[in-house]
């Protein structure tokens, strides 16, 4: 059995399917792009076990405290996850996770976006190790993201 998922069941956590997206809405790219030894991840947001956008919806700051901003950053590693396992096929193949880019949606003077992105950090660290886990990151606000989700997170990760 693959040892990261067995780390996300001993965590109680399980891995949602592809993102159910609002009725009229087509997104015309690939959520996991693979080149060479590379996957690029495009943003992804927060989703529930079925795969819907999670809630809270809003702003970090005003609609959602840092903490819920925290949950969000946290399901939106896990929706990344599920997209990782569905293109490579086995979530042991990220020899390592390289760089992360974390947008907060944030309401006007909220400065804690690295605090929100840390829900993200934090589960790829505790699932992957400091070793194929530690990554460069960015943690910036910014006025809108799609659907009012509070987090987008893209990425790459470097394959076995």
């Amino acid at each position: 059995m693959p040892r990261i998922e067995d780390r996300l069941r001993a965590l109680g956590l399980s891995l949602p399917p592809p993102i159910q997206l609002p009725p009229g809405i087509v997104f015309p790219f690939e959520f996991v792009r693979i080149v060479g030894r590379r996957a690029l991840i495009s943003g992804h947001g927060p989703q529930n076990p079925d795969g819907s956008l999670a809630q809270p919806l809003g702003k970090v700051g005003r609609e959602l405290s840092v903490e819920q901003g925290y949950a969000a950053a946290r399901l939106t590693a896990l929706s990344i996850l599920g997209s990782l396992e569905r293109a490579l096929g086995d979530l042991d193949r990220i020899a390592a996770w390289v760089r992360v880019f974390g947008m907060v949606n944030s309401a006007p003077g909220f400065n804690r976006q690295p605090s929100v992105i840390n829900g993200f950090s934090d589960l790829i660290l505790e699932l992957f190790g400091p070793e194929t886990g530690a990554h460069c990151r960015s943690a910036v606000g910014l006025a809108e993201l799609p659907f009012d989700i509070p987090v987008e997170i893209e990425g790459e990760v470097e394959l076995h």
